[in-house]
């Protein structure tokens, strides 16, 4: 773009522009006096190119990160002066004229070049410096150049791009609303929309074959590394007349695509693997399993209860044998310590001699018989270790699958150079609350149940399945999708099931509930998350880098001073008091 503060940009300068005169525009990265010989170096978001002057005294009140624009005349660096590290590292600017757009007067509160090395509240609240810097600039044209291609690959499926609200009802989705008052309406709220979920649904209604949008979600939960508070965005799509296989085809498609084109991993090849809910959390100790550590969970309740260890009668227990395994008692009573650690009452474990003799604390308490089982259901070797832990149902899964999760990275089996992909489905349909005492929806409450309304009855709940899953990469659920309940008969059973009288159905959820007396088609869909795809693609422990502007892990925003008071008529205006 040629105007009058550039006629090319920075990292495009090279030999071809020797002896040509050029403008270029940016922000002044560094500058310093060589023996009365000045070099600069200008920054725009292509590159950077050095600026060379005689005139010292001319230009020497200049400060970093000023914004200027630059004459001069282009030239090859001098003999020993290249930098073949640096795009432009073959040519430099002999400085005509500099004006300085916009001086920076300020003190830096951080190296730009350097601003990740600060602490992330600092980075956040100069989040405007810390983009100057190249390393996170290009984190944000990365994803819009993800974002584009996501665009493509949807287009060329034939799904149409339609917008959906950003204030809408407040609806029991699971997560906590961000809700606002309303000026018009007294005493009554919009929402932020969780998700666009009802409003898809709603779309399928309308005769729209297939659908999607990278929409905004909004949601007032807790952060973690891989979650951000507030706001997400998310790859949000739903088909008419479709089956589960059918989005399966088209997220294996979209996942594969983009893993491939801007990966630089081995990515599962397609179709990926399925895996029922309960065996994923039997075999991996969670619903969203790491499968590039090679380690499985045996249960073996049925073994070690006929021991004579009074502990393992009336627990579960579930073991996880390792292969070739030389560490030292230390090393033993560390991962035992861990698992006390995480909520766990204690591990055991057998080293296996080169016999296949045992040597343990609980061996005295094992019958030949029951030794001869273990070696067989746990594929017991020589030279390998079997851990075990025990507890109730309703800690075990977890405790063991953190610790599949600690010996696999305690023990470098994870292989950090695979994009593991695979399909959770079969989610329960119902979950019991143990504090409440009553069934909720185990996942998402617009599911299909499998198997019909026949499959709705009282004393089946923890049977029934849902057409639910979720698409899990490197143990990060990436996506969340469902058949999607269009029977008004079902809908009402199911949500009956779990505490809601049909009144609540048809004031809580109306518009789909009307909706669906006018020939609701069957469909499905389901959400990956845009943020989370580019934290995996970038190899990034924090979610919040592959944001422009994100909220903090506390919630707050430094830069914009947000959670802010309002002014007493804006609460007036919207029928509000705050208390003391």
């Amino acid at each position: 773009m040629k105007n009058k503060y550039r006629t090319i940009y920075c990292g495009e300068v090279s030999t071809d522009n020797i002896g040509e005169e050029v403008r270029v525009a940016g922000f002044l990265d560094s500058i310093r006096n060589l023996g009365g010989l000045l070099f600069m170096t200008l920054r725009d978001e292509t590159g950077i190119i050095q600026l060379i002057s005689e005139e010292f005294e001319k230009y020497k009140d200049l400060t970093r990160e000023s914004s200027l624009t630059v004459v001069g005349t282009v030239r090859h660096r001098a003999e020993g002066m290249t930098n073949p590290n640096m795009k432009t590292g073959e040519v430099e600017i002999e400085i005509s004229s500099i004006e300085v757009l916009g001086p920076s007067l300020a003190v830096l509160p951080f190296e730009v070049k350097r601003s990740t090395e600060a602490f992330e509240d600092t980075r956040l609240k100069y989040r405007y410096l810390d983009l100057r810097n190249p390393l996170v600039h290009d984190r944000i044209l990365f994803r819009s150049e993800v974002i584009d291609y996501i665009r493509k690959i949807m287009k060329e499926m034939k799904f149409t791009e339609i917008q959906t609200p950003i204030i809408t009802a407040s609806s029991p989705e699971g997560a906590r609303d961000f809700i606002i008052p309303s000026r018009k309406y007294k005493g009554k709220f919009y929402a932020l929309p969780q998700a666009p979920q009802i409003f898809k649904q709603l779309l399928m209604c309308s005769g729209f074959d297939r659908y999607f949008q990278i929409a905004p979600c909004f949601r007032d939960e807790d952060p973690r590394s891989d979650r951000l508070y507030g706001e997400f965005y998310q790859l949000d799509f739903e088909m008419s007349f479709a089956t589960d296989e059918d989005v399966y085809e088209v997220g294996e498609k979209v996942f594969y695509d983009i893993f491939t084109k801007f990966g630089n991993k081995e990515v599962s090849p397609r179709p990926f693997r399925r895996i029922p809910y309960r065996e994923a959390m039997l075999k991996y100790g969670s619903d969203k399993p790491d499968l590039r550590n090679p380690l499985v969970i045996e249960d073996i309740t049925n073994i070690l209860s006929k021991s004579t260890f009074e502990p393992f009668k009336v627990s579960q227990i579930r073991a996880i044998t390792v292969s070739n395994i030389d560490k030292s008692n230390s090393w033993y009573k560390n991962m035992e310590e861990y698992i006390k650690s995480v909520g766990g009452k204690g591990l055991s474990y057998i080293k296996v001699l080169p016999d296949l003799s045992f040597k343990s604390s609980i061996d005295k308490f094992l019958s030949d018989e029951i030794r001869k089982e273990l070696i067989k259901t746990c594929n017991i070797t020589p030279n390998c270790a079997v851990f075990i832990v025990a507890d109730d149902k309703n800690k075990i899964n977890k405790l063991a699958g953190l610790l599949r999760t600690k010996l696999g990275e305690e023990l470098n089996l994870i292989d950090k150079n695979k994009y593991e992909f695979c399909i959770v489905n079969d989610f329960p349909m119902f979950e019991y609350n143990e504090e409440d005492k009553k069934w909720d929806f185990g996942h998402n409450p617009f599911s299909m149940p499998q198997g019909g309304i026949e499959a709705l009855t009282e004393d089946n709940l923890e049977n029934v399945l849902a057409y639910q899953y979720d698409f899990v990469c490197n143990g990060y659920e990436m996506a969340s999708g469902a058949v999607r309940n269009h029977s008004i008969e079902i809908m009402e059973k199911a949500f009956a099931l779990a505490g809601y009288t049909k009144e609540d159905v048809q004031t809580k959820f109306k518009s789909l509930y009307t909706a669906f007396q006018y020939g609701a088609p069957p469909h499905a869909g389901m959400a990956p998350g845009i943020d989370r795809i580019l934290m995996l693609l970038k190899d990034e422990e924090n979610i919040r880098e592959m944001v422009a502007f994100p909220l903090a892990s506390n919630g707050a925003d430094a830069m914009m001073g947000c959670p802010s008071e309002v002014f007493e008529k804006q609460l007036r205006e919207a029928h509000i008091k705050i208390r003391d």
